[in-house]
């Protein structure tokens, strides 16, 4: 800082250049810590959680993002590994950021994450067991037998796809995420 001349009489408002806003650029990179775990099994789609930011985000010299401001986000997505394709999904995106009382929208890219089982493995055990399953009822029992079987047989498929160790998306609490903001970030200029 450098030492100014005291002036005698305060220097009229008007002359003062008006402190100009933070703009946070979109594709900063926002390092997080989630407060809670979150899992493709347990967490629901829709729902909000809270991080905390791990590291500062510089903008001009200027630390914009203090680290440890609160952050929020959203679970965009969430789906447990096995009902359908075999992966469990995980997708989040942060909405907001809390600074000095305010809290500040924002847009980021979806931090998808999927866990793929064994592959095609899985896949080849539910859609074999269901077809297999198929044929047997059907060959047992005529048309009506065909549904029974095919039930019975996407059954056990569904089993054995779980018990060859599917994997879900964990993030375990305290967890570093990083986002990328979507859209720049407007802050107001620091106060003097």
């Amino acid at each position: 800082a450098m030492s100014e001349p005291e002036a005698t009489a305060p220097p009229p408002p008007v002359e003062e250049p008006a402190p100009q806003p933070i703009v946070v650029p979109a594709g900063t990179v926002l390092t997080v810590r989630t407060g809670q775990a979150l899992s493709s099994k347990t967490s629901q789609t829709g729902q909000t959680f809270l991080a905390t930011l791990a590291a500062p985000v510089i903008v001009g010299g200027m630390t914009a993002l203090p680290s440890g401001s609160a952050v929020s986000g959203t679970v965009l997505a969430a789906k447990a590994k096995g009902k359908i394709k075999g992966e469990g999904q995980l997708d989040l995106a942060l909405t907001s950021i809390s600074l000095g009382g305010h809290t500040h929208k924002i847009q980021t890219a979806t931090l998808s994450s999927t866990v793929k089982g064994k592959g095609k493995r899985t896949a080849a055990t539910t859609g074999g067991g269901a077809a297999g399953g198929a044929l047997i009822g059907g060959i047992a029992g005529g048309g009506k037998g065909a549904a029974i079987g095919a039930g019975v047989g996407a059954a056990a498929g569904f089993i054995g796809g779980t018990l060859t160790g599917n994997k879900q998306v964990e993030v375990p609490a305290e967890s570093a995420l990083s986002f990328t903001l979507a859209q720049p970030l407007t802050l107001p200029p620091p106060a003097k």
